[in-house]
């Protein structure tokens, strides 16, 4: 005996399935559709055969015609690289002090080095280079290391504090916590907060100037103006690349500050070093 049930309305077998009193036609497919189906799977497996498309261990299948997206996007760079080549090479022998802007050379610089800086550096610096907490901005005129391009390009070029590059600007302030007693850390906290501010206890600033001659003016200044040939910022100035708040500068002092930039001359052409020296220069923060 046959399970089948045949709609009356119809005439059309259903499929059994039923929602609120709505049983579902077992209609056929259309050949259109059917036939686009086929087509595609064929189409598919065609694709995976030609193409690469299977995932391995350590890649992918190649595929019959051998086509790579890396190939061709490297392919494109060098195509571009070589429109360019005769300004690159002008770039790498120009002297960055001097740039012709009647051949353009300045505004190629600017514009390569814009590319280059948005691709490595704003992940840190932000896209307007504006910089955040840890990551100097590059807009002002408060330079650790100074700000003038051949500065700006050695900075680019050595990076500073790491490891890979033996030309790294390299300086390191003593954590004092394990130096000083905390009450003096307090007074010259204090001190550090009474050159840029006027909220101050005026007692407790004054006897930690005592201990800021005695342990920070080595690297910092008498007056506290920071000193460049060391990394050493300017205290006075109310521009702090940590944070200038009390609790802020406790911690800076009490445990030191030991930010790392790479050295790009390693990963980076050196046009692409000196464009991007010369359009963080045109920022308006280069000196």
């Amino acid at each position: 005996m046959s399970d089948r049930k045949i709609d009356d309305t119809t005439g059309v077998e259903t499929t059994g399935h039923s929602w609120d009193g709505i049983e579902e036609l077992n209609n056929p497919l259309p050949r259109w559709w059917l036939w686009t189906l086929y087509a595609t799977i064929i189409w598919g497996v065609g694709y995976t055969i030609a193409y690469p498309a299977w995932p391995m261990i350590s890649g992918a299948t190649s595929g019959l015609l051998g086509y790579s997206t890396r190939a061709e996007v490297a392919a494109d760079i060098a195509a571009h690289e070589a429109k360019n080549a005769e300004l690159a090479a002008a770039l790498e022998a120009a002297d960055l002090t001097a740039l012709d802007d009647a051949e353009g050379l300045r505004r190629y610089a600017t514009a390569r080095g814009g590319s280059v800086f948005r691709a490595q550096c704003s992940q840190c610096h932000g896209a307007g280079a504006a910089g955040a907490k840890g990551y100097p901005n590059l807009l002002d005129d408060d330079w650790l290391w100074g700000g003038d391009i051949e500065n700006i390009a050695t900075t680019v070029n050595h990076g500073i504090r790491n490891e890979t590059d033996p030309d790294a600007r390299y300086s390191q302030m003593p954590a004092f916590g394990d130096i000083l007693p905390k009450a003096e850390i307090a007074a010259v906290v204090e001190h550090v907060v009474s050159l840029s501010s006027d909220d101050y206890d005026r007692a407790l600033a004054e006897s930690g100037s005592t201990v800021f001659a005695d342990n920070c003016a080595a690297c910092h200044g008498d007056r506290a103006e920071g000193n460049r040939e060391m990394g050493a910022p300017d205290l006075t100035d109310a521009i702090w690349l940590y944070g200038g708040d009390r609790d802020t500068l406790t911690a800076t002092v009490r445990d030191a500050r030991f930010g790392v930039m790479p050295a790009w001359g390693h990963r980076l052409s050196d046009a692409d070093v000196r464009a991007v020296s010369v359009y963080v220069h045109s920022l308006g923060g280069g000196e």
